[in-house]
């Protein structure tokens, strides 16, 4: 997984992991998400991968737009 900015300094977001359809995050409490085209919509995942990369909104964008509609939780 690849450490995410946290440009604001207040994300919940530590690490993301970008897949080809697919994103998975990692919260400040460990839990690790799958977000899949499928599960969120590729409109989602596509401005997730965005915010991941710019190290800015991730957190805030899931809550707001996308919410539980990840395809599992991690181990």
């Amino acid at each position: 997984m690849q450490r995410y900015a946290n440009r604001s300094g207040h994300s919940g977001v530590v690490a993301y992991e970008l897949g080809v359809d697919s994103i998975t995050v990692k919260f400040t409490g460990g839990d690790r998400y799958l977000y899949t085209e499928d599960s969120a919509g590729a409109v989602h995942i596509a401005r997730m991968r965005e915010l991941a990369e710019s190290g800015r909104g991730l957190s805030t964008y899931i809550s707001q737009h996308v919410r539980d509609r990840y395809t599992r939780k991690l181990d």
